[in-house]
């Protein structure tokens, strides 16, 4: 009967903790908000992000960023809405290292050189309401 006991809490600990790390918020560290974009403002990165991001990310975030692509039916996290406040308040040192060290389900960008990920934050900024072409 311990041994039963013993199993049951185990299995309900490990959903409980699991659960809750599904449905804590990506947090970038501190220090990810001192990093400055070099190509803030710039047209042809910003051009270059999108060609990125029809690469690499419109699959799970959708054509227009808002988290509904094709693929994300069947993760165990909903992708970002890059539209949102919540993605938009952030700083582009945040969104790079967010990119860069990815958030299972979403794979680390590590493959992509530093200029890919500034080009994509710049192209995540073009989802806010306020970006003026």
């Amino acid at each position: 009967m311990n041994r039963c006991v013993f199993i049951c809490v185990c299995v309900l600990f490990f959903h409980t903790y699991k659960v809750a790390g599904q449905q804590a918020q990506f947090i970038a560290p501190a220090s990810a908000d001192t990093m400055i974009n070099p190509l803030k403002d710039n047209i042809k990165a910003t051009a270059n992000g999108k060609l990125t991001f029809n690469t690499f990310c419109y699959s799970c975030h959708g054509i227009k960023g808002t988290g509904d692509g094709a693929a994300a039916a069947g993760l165990t996290k909903t992708p970002a809405n890059f539209a949102s406040p919540t993605v938009q308040s952030q700083t582009d040192g945040a969104l790079f290292w967010k990119i860069y060290n990815g958030n299972n389900p979403m794979p680390a960008c590590k493959m992509l050189s530093a200029t890919q990920i500034w080009e994509l934050v710049n192209y995540v900024r073009t989802f806010s309401k306020d970006f003026k072409k």
